[in-house]
């Protein structure tokens, strides 16, 4: 129970730090399904930028920064290109699995069989637990929160109030791209080595625990560790019988997706969604 209890708390972090990206980015009204492919190119970038200097903060912080420039590629596509905020994500995340894998085939060095340097992930859980906290007091006690949900519950009035809908939104996809920054750092690091596809997923899981908790950033932290102990739990469950029946392995690794898809069909609609989400 000790080990699963960890192995929860492990797998949920990335979940709990990407969620806050696209919290951030929805509550100033911008949808974000890109949350995927940014955190890829996290972790694509930490990984070969961490090899190749060996160390830790300055692979950290060009994965970081690659993230933040996606979040702001899709910034740009969708404020000042108006383009459809799900056309734009889901371009982002066919451009990071492209990029990731061309650049992981020609730049990563096969003689290198350590452990890619990263910090301590004890470091994501204090960074996660305290940046939870922090926005939940920044949205309801701040200047700052009132105007990034005014923006995305209704960027007309937030204009007419003297707010600038793209300055929020901005800095809110800054902040979207630091979180997934994070986030993806974190799997690169657990890992210890950076493979394709490695996200396998969890930006789509994080964004799933943000509609089942409402937008709002400590039943978006339940959620995900909600999720991270079903991922726990089919690992621990891999090569286990149950009633005497050997089950394929295959059943144990979408256990998180099926709980993912039952959550959302029991609870979507429920949940009230900024109302200015995709305007803009």
């Amino acid at each position: 129970m000790l080990s699963l209890f960890v192995l929860s708390l492990t797998l949920s972090v990335p979940l709990i730090l990407a969620a806050l990206g696209g919290l951030t980015s929805e509550r100033s009204g911008v949808i974000n399904i890109g949350l995927e492919g940014k955190m890829l190119v996290a972790a694509c970038i930490t990984g070969l930028v961490g090899m190749a200097s060996g160390n830790a903060f300055v692979g950290f912080l060009c994965g970081s920064g690659a993230a933040v420039a996606m979040s702001l590629l899709h910034y740009l596509v969708t404020q000042a290109f108006r383009v459809d905020h799900i056309i734009s994500g889901m371009g982002l995340n066919a451009l990071a699995v492209g990029l990731t894998s061309v650049l992981h085939k020609r730049l990563t060095n096969p003689d290198f069989t350590d452990r890619i340097p990263g910090f301590p992930v004890q470091v994501y859980w204090v960074i996660a637990g305290a940046a939870v906290v922090g926005i939940a007091w920044y949205l309801n006690r701040t200047k700052g929160g009132l105007r990034l949900s005014a923006v995305g519950n209704d960027p007309d009035k937030a204009r007419q109030m003297g707010v600038q809908p793209t300055l929020v939104r901005f800095y809110a996809l800054v902040a979207t791209g630091l979180f997934c920054g994070l986030a993806g750092s974190l799997i690169v690091t657990n890992a210890g080595s950076f493979t394709e596809n490695m996200t396998a997923g969890k930006g789509y899981i994080a964004l799933a625990a943000l509609i089942l908790g409402g937008w709002r950033p400590l039943p978006a932290l339940l959620a995900c560790i909600l999720f991270g102990f079903f991922e726990a739990l089919q690992i621990q469950l891999q090569g286990q019988a149950i009633l005497g029946v050997d089950l394929p392995s295959w059943v144990w690794q979408s256990l998180p997706y099926f709980v993912t898809i039952v959550a959302l069909a029991g609870f979507l609609g429920k949940n009230q969604a900024p109302a200015g989400l995709g305007r803009p």
